[in-house]
């Protein structure tokens, strides 16, 4: 005997998922833009012309509380957020200001997604170690190219400001497979940027290394046996991901 159904059940059941589906990807796209716009939570007073409103912090949130999988949110939301940034910076349509402001609010999404990461529910695209070389105390053009690359998928691991050789070695030790990232603002410290890369090549000769600050070129970094040279962090975030691609 053939079944009875009730067709309207179906129609019900199609539009409560795509209300659902809907609804999932405008938390997606707000919290793209909160990222693009440096929108960190409902109290952060900037942009002016979002106060008030949801920000990376509630909306990531939010997501994985509606069944949005922490790699859907780092894939569909914040990896093109940051791209979009980077792009932009490069191109010089925002500066520093809004790439911190930017990647603050990346930060504090990502600090809702870390759990999954460290549990190992959710895989990352590799390891990435970065440090501003010995004698060197700056760090805010490092600071941006490590939000910018966690923000791209990776796990960061930031060994700080005036970072030894002995250090980086050590980190690469703990993390065979990572790739490297050298920061130099002073020129009297590229040469301890130099002298650290030497030491690398010559324990761990396949390491990919990359290296970037105001003083630096791709003439220094060809000089000295670097992988690879950005003047800006979104380059970098091009780099790794064609390692992986």
């Amino acid at each position: 005997m053939a079944e009875n159904y009730n067709y309207s059940d179906f129609g019900i059941v199609f539009k409560a998922e795509n209300k659902l589906k809907i609804q999932m990807n405008n938390i997606l796209k707000d919290l793209s833009s909160c990222v693009e716009s440096g929108k960190t939570d409902r109290n952060s007073p900037y942009p002016p012309g979002m106060k008030g409103q949801d920000g990376a912090d509630e909306l990531a949130r939010q997501a994985l509380d509606n069944g949005i999988t922490p790699d859907e949110i780092l894939e569909n939301a914040l990896i093109p957020a940051m791209a979009a940034v980077g792009n932009r910076f490069s191109r010089k349509e925002i500066y520093v200001p809004q790439m911190l402001m930017a990647a603050k609010a990346m930060s504090s999404a990502m600090k809702h997604l870390k759990p999954y990461f460290q549990s190992g529910e959710t895989k990352r695209k590799g390891k990435f170690i970065i440090g501003t070389v010995s004698g060197d105390l700056h760090d805010i053009g490092k600071n941006l190219v490590a939000m910018m690359i966690e923000g791209g998928g990776w796990e960061v691991i930031d060994l700080g400001v005036d970072v030894s050789a002995d250090k980086f070695m050590k980190a690469i030790s703990d993390n065979p497979d990572a790739v490297i990232g050298l920061s130099a603002l002073l020129t009297t410290t590229m040469e301890n940027m130099k002298k650290t890369v030497t030491s690398i090549r010559e324990k761990y000769s396949d390491t990919k290394i990359l290296i970037g600050g105001a003083p630096v070129t791709m003439d220094y970094c060809e000089k000295i046996g670097a992988d690879f040279y950005s003047p800006d962090p979104q380059g970098a975030v091009n780099y790794l991901n064609k390692l992986v691609s």
